[in-house]
């Protein structure tokens, strides 16, 4: 088994390594952040968010938590949101979800698994909102990636609907809310189809993306 002090080993190599790749980058680094990118994402091991995009250390502004869920009452989520849009300026917001995510499977499953069960609550709302794309007769594999989905389309519907992004839309800021998932079997990232630009247009965006997912059983994990 790995030892913790492992991992300062790992650091010094990974510092080391970025050193030689581009002198002086933490110098740099340090003086200023100025991401493009908010992403919103799983708490998951198994999707680090700037590997997945080749992203640098200063060019995306990460926000995780388990199932990449957005609510209003999340004062953490929305801390960060608010800085990011507010402060570093960022022109798009990514929420991205993933096939074979363990807390939708527990909000789908209704697995009692604790303290948690209250999170995912969120998740099952989402199923409950959508009935006719989660029918009965489709099979928990097949439900599961569906409503990873739909999770991640509502949540960036969330997004939009904050006053934080509401202002910035106002005020003719540039910024775009995006939905995408992310396929732990391939390491590929899919475009669920929702993108919104501007205020007054999420109505339209959304129920296109809903409609894009195809018949119940069908997915964009292909």
């Amino acid at each position: 088994m790995a030892d913790v002090r492992d991992l300062f080993d790992n650091n010094r190599r990974w510092a080391e390594r970025m050193n030689q790749r581009e002198q002086g980058f933490f110098h740099r680094l340090a003086r200023q952040q100025a991401p493009r990118y908010l992403w919103i994402g799983c708490a998951d091991s198994r999707v680090p968010a700037n590997e997945i995009v080749g992203l640098s250390p200063g060019e995306l502004f990460v926000h995780r938590n388990v199932a990449n869920v957005v609510v209003h009452t999340d004062l953490n989520c929305l801390s960060v949101l608010q800085y990011a849009v507010d402060v570093l300026k960022v022109e798009h917001v990514i929420v991205c979800g993933h096939y074979g995510c363990g807390g939708i499977e527990g909000a789908w499953k209704k697995t009692a698994l604790g303290l948690i069960d209250n999170w995912l609550r969120h998740v099952q709302d989402v199923a409950d909102a959508h009935p006719d794309h989660l029918p009965r007769g489709i099979s928990d594999s097949q439900a599961i990636e569906r409503l990873a989905e739909l999770n991640v389309l509502t949540q960036a519907a969330n997004v939009c609907r904050t006053t934080i992004v509401m202002d910035a839309w106002r005020r003719a800021q540039p910024l775009q809310v995006h939905g995408w998932i992310y396929g732990l079997d391939d390491g590929l990232l899919r475009d669920l189809g929702l993108s919104v630009a501007r205020d007054g247009t999420l109505g339209t965006e959304y129920a296109r993306a809903i409609a894009g997912l195809g018949r119940p059983g069908e997915s964009k994990h292909r």
